[in-house]
């Protein structure tokens, strides 16, 4: 399992970074590879994705989460991956996004990539393009404040 943790500062109050970061269907527009990402319940989530010319797709549980502080998930099926975002007030409205991934490459071509940086970098320019992108909006496209411990809903 290879591993990469990446932060940004973005300049947002941690509730409106937060509330967009929830707003998982939306992820296409700022992650890179990602074609979609179909929200099934509070806690689970249908994703597809097209990663060095590899379409691949996968399903993840959110194992918890709790509001303006993190979402935790794991991978159910597909390519196997887990991880936790963290929100962190650093300042009058700026907001610490942290984002520690594990993942499993598959094959020699990711596994090469991963030796090379790929993911690291990947990850490191979808927190780049999440900043800019909830920098440029007055609000959020959405938000949910929900809680979940051991992937149920607990508010």
């Amino acid at each position: 399992m290879s591993t990469t943790t990446q932060t940004v500062e973005v300049d947002r109050p941690i509730t409106v970074v937060y509330n967009q970061w929830t707003q998982f269907e939306e992820f296409p527009h700022f992650m890179d590879g990602v074609e979609s990402v179909q929200q099934l319940d509070d806690a689970h989530l249908r994703w597809e994705a097209k990663i060095g010319g590899i379409s691949r797709t996968w399903d993840a549980e959110i194992i918890r989460q709790e509001p303006n502080r993190e979402i935790a998930w794991r991978a159910t099926s597909g390519a196997e991956n887990s991880g936790v975002v963290t929100f962190r007030e650093v300042g009058v409205d700026r907001t610490e996004i942290t984002l520690d991934l594990n993942f499993e490459p598959e094959g020699l071509a990711e596994q090469a990539g991963d030796k090379l940086g790929v993911v690291k970098g990947t990850a490191r320019g979808d927190l780049q393009r999440f900043k800019e992108f909830i920098e440029s909006r007055p609000m959020p496209t959405g938000g949910w404040q929900g809680s979940i411990r051991d992937g149920q809903t607990t508010s």
